[in-house]
């Protein structure tokens, strides 16, 4: 029986993961599969080495920086000397993965990259460790595939996993009748972020721009997303008298359902895209890390569906640029301007017509299926 390994370190790659096992598992019985991620791989019936939740962290304290040089270095010795698998597959989790992935090529060890950094957007100099280090590349934007393969690496395009992922369009009275909410006023939802330090810069600003347009347009009501891995208290601690709905759990059908988004930066956007449902991005964090991210990126865009079109079709609001009146602004025009609206859901159109239709977990397990065949 052929051995794979996973190595994730979000919710989102973990879900992703789950995907590929259950297609893998579909198409080939005969691999056995040990990993590190979370409760969707666990579900899959992936034994996990060790859980995603020691890897969530995000920052350059020198706990965070000592526990995932350890589990690193956990992870390594347990596949070399133990497990010794036919192949490894990384899943998105960049600064980790590439770390670990040094150790494996050095070790004769097979290793593949399914969502692989985005080196197109910042810190490019990361392609020439892919080059070294992976086998081959699975890439889910049309674009990386030109990219990785002009350096010479093996890369096979996927499709974006988003894309077969998304659930069909909620029926928006039923939705509304379900969460209480009044089926003649438009809806505005806010999704402040998945991790806590972004809850930290953007909550206020946010709750303070519902407010303020609340004011202005009683015809308004607001909702807020609630990320699922973090704690009802982190939301408690901002949401004290605030008068709008959180509902968790149910993204996709809240992007759907609304008339106008405000988004913190994310995957959230090209969700929303999918969707075509207007919105805005806003996202600001500590200084350091914004004048560290102004050295290093390649791109001056940093919405995907801006990126994916090489054009701006979602209006951004970067750093010191993030406060009320802005936000206000941005989310008025879509809301009340009828042309400007109807032409931005038509510009949003255009994203998905550049997204492959291929299912990207199937494709990946295809790939990973015919490589363990010849391992």
């Amino acid at each position: 029986m052929k051995r794979l390994f996973i190595i994730t370190g979000e919710y989102s790659g973990d879900i992703h993961a789950s995907h590929v096992v259950q297609a893998l598992k579909a198409i080939n019985k005969d691999v056995e599969i040990e990993g590190v991620g979370g409760e969707n791989l666990r579900k899959a019936g992936v034994k996990l080495f060790s859980d995603q939740k020691k890897m969530g962290a995000v920052g350059l304290s020198p706990k965070i920086i000592i526990d995932h040089i350890t589990l690193g270095k956990r992870v390594v010795d347990y596949l070399i000397n133990d497990y010794k698998p036919d192949l490894v597959l990384l899943i998105d989790y960049g600064a980790f993965n590439l770390s670990v992935s040094k150790f494996l090529k050095r070790a004769g060890i097979k290793v593949f990259y399914y969502i692989p950094p985005q080196v197109w957007a910042s810190r490019k100099w990361r392609i020439n460790t892919i080059k070294k280090n992976i086998d081959e590349v699975l890439c889910i934007f049309p674009f990386e595939k030109d990219l990785y393969e002009s350096y010479g690496i093996k890369t096979h395009y996927c499709g974006h996993p988003l894309v077969s992922q998304l659930q069909t369009k909620v029926d928006r009275d039923e939705f509304f009748e379900k969460h209480g909410f009044d089926k003649n006023k438009k809806l505005v939802s806010i999704f402040p972020g998945s991790r806590e330090f972004e809850l930290k810069y953007l909550m206020k600003v946010f709750i303070k721009t519902a407010q303020n347009l609340q004011k202005k347009h009683p015809d308004l009501q607001f909702c807020l997303s609630h990320a699922p891995n973090i704690s009802d208290n982190v939301y408690d601690k901002y949401l004290k008298n605030s008068p709008f709905k959180v509902i968790k759990g149910e993204n996709q059908a809240l992007l759907s359902a609304s008339d106008a988004l405000i988004l913190a930066s994310g995957t959230v956007a090209l969700e929303a895209c999918l969707y075509q449902t207007p919105m805005i991005i806003a996202y600001r964090g500590p200084w350091l890390f914004y004048l560290i991210y102004l050295i290093v990126r390649c791109i001056k865009r940093v919405s995907l569906p801006n990126i994916i079109v090489n054009q701006e079709i979602v209006p951004e609001i970067i750093q010191g640029d993030v406060n009320v009146n802005k936000i206000s602004y941005e989310i008025e025009k879509l809301l009340f301007d009828l042309n400007y609206r109807e032409k931005n859901i038509l510009e949003l159109g255009k994203v998905r017509a550049l997204l492959s239709d291929k299912v990207s977990s199937v494709e990946a397990a295809k790939v990973i299926s015919e490589n363990l065949s010849k391992s």
